[in-house]
């Protein structure tokens, strides 16, 4: 994955693996800085419904999940079964959701909160790492328009 293996670590505890080809790195210091302290673990359904009932009192899986540590470090847990299943309600491909997730859950780790500022950073972010994603979904529009 190249980058600071000092502050940025990716685990997966299920069969799936870690999308290849995402810069997780350069995303992640981009948004939190490069002396910010990540691990990023891949989960699956049954951990990210305990985590969920645990620390947020929901008792289902959740697609991501944020804990800040300090104000250095963080983790995040993205849970890949879960955004396969949600990918098509978002209209994006499983791996462009993945990557959504990842700049969702490090907005969460930087104090952000659900609202129109983050949806438009997240856009940015999407637009300036993966900008498959983006195209994906614009080419996606003009079908259904021209299917109207």
């Amino acid at each position: 994955m190249g980058g600071n293996l000092e502050t940025f670590s990716v685990t997966s505890t299920t069969n799936r693996t870690p999308p290849h080809g995402v810069p997780f790195v350069r995303i992640k210091e981009a948004v939190l800085g490069k002396h910010y302290r990540l691990s990023l673990v891949f989960i699956g359904d049954k951990r990210s419904q305990t985590l969920n009932r645990v620390y947020r009192k929901k008792d289902k899986p959740a697609n991501v999940l944020a804990f800040p540590l300090s104000k250095g470090e963080g983790e995040l847990f993205i849970n890949q079964t879960q955004a396969l299943r949600e990918a098509p309600a978002f209209k994006m491909a499983s791996k462009d959701f993945l990557v959504y997730l990842f700049i969702h859950g490090l907005l969460h780790l930087k104090g952000m909160h659900h609202g129109g500022r983050m949806v438009r950073t997240e856009k940015t972010l999407l637009r300036r790492f993966h900008p498959a994603a983006t195209r994906r979904k614009e080419e996606e529009k003009l079908r259904r328009t021209r299917n109207i």
